[in-house]
């Protein structure tokens, strides 16, 4: 079911619950994600990252998933993630992305929001627009450790968010990207002011792999309407397939069996990830 990226967001913050949107380099795993969805009847946001989008396979790929997500029973929305690139977000608009990370959170504010302003313009107002305020260490497609860097400043908040037209803001509160060296520490008081600044935008929180429960189920009650993850998805598809590479090469190469067993891995953790943004919400209607 196509929908509006911002709606679904902003619908989820009404309820107290958060959107988790999950990285897939490939139409395995957005299958296996969209039909974990559907059985949890929840929306969800299929993440392309700009390795995935890029080259001759990029657009076949966003193409792809746009068909996959207008025809879930749910709503299902596609977005480009951490681009870099003014040409690759207008490529991936036009492709059918129904949303992108213009990711200028290497600038300067005003740079950052100036780049974000000419993305918005280049995808038109059809495609909905988040933007990174702060510094986020880490690598989103590989799992190296890292430690907190540098965080929004709320006080940037406002006029960056009027430079930028950005209609989602994507914070760096204590999260890395990857995994966590330590145990993870979210700066909830500054999140309360970055949220109070941020007024009616909707705040993103990248990098939840490894952040605890008790944080997640926090999260959506701060502010935070969408919830980006991506190691920890990848270390549960490794994990199955760890165990089961050599029992299905011994078994005549069964590929089928293989790609089973990733889809399994992949239903399992969606469908722990929309219960760990729901969990509030549930806890509260209890």
């Amino acid at each position: 079911m196509r929908a509006n990226l911002l709606d679904v967001v902003t619908a989820a913050l009404a309820a107290r619950t958060a959107v988790p949107a999950l990285s897939t380099y490939d139409f395995t795993t957005a299958q296996a994600v969209v039909e974990a969805s559907e059985r949890a009847e929840r929306p969800v946001i299929l993440l392309v990252p700009p390795k995935a989008a890029a080259g001759a396979g990029g657009r076949r790929l966003i193409t792809a998933l746009r068909a996959l997500a207008d025809d879930a029973a749910n709503p299902v929305c596609v977005q480009l993630d951490h681009a870099v690139d003014l040409d690759l977000i207008e490529h991936a608009a036009a492709a059918g992305v129904d949303a992108v990370l213009a990711d200028g959170s290497a600038l300067p504010a005003a740079a950052n929001a100036a780049f974000v302003a000419r993305a918005r313009e280049l995808v038109g107002p059809g495609v909905v627009v988040e933007a990174e305020l702060g510094s986020l260490p880490g690598d989103e497609d590989t799992a190296g450790t890292s430690e907190a860097g540098g965080m929004t400043d709320p006080g940037e908040v406002p006029g960056f968010l009027d430079g930028s037209g950005a209609d989602l803001l994507a914070v760096a509160v204590g999260n890395v990207h990857g995994h966590y060296r330590g145990t993870p520490r979210l700066h909830w008081s500054r999140l309360e002011q970055i949220c109070e600044a941020a007024e009616q935008t909707p705040l993103v929180l990248h990098g939840a792999s490894g952040i605890p429960e008790t944080m997640l189920v926090r999260a959506p009650l701060a502010g935070i309407g969408k919830i980006n993850i991506n190691t920890e998805l990848r270390s549960a598809v490794f994990a199955s397939l760890a165990d089961r590479v050599e029992q299905r090469r011994c078994q005549g190469l069964n590929l089928w069996a293989l790609l089973e067993d990733w889809t399994e891995a992949v239903g399992e953790f969606t469908t722990l990830a929309h219960r760990l943004t729901t969990a509030e919400a549930r806890s509260r209607n209890s």
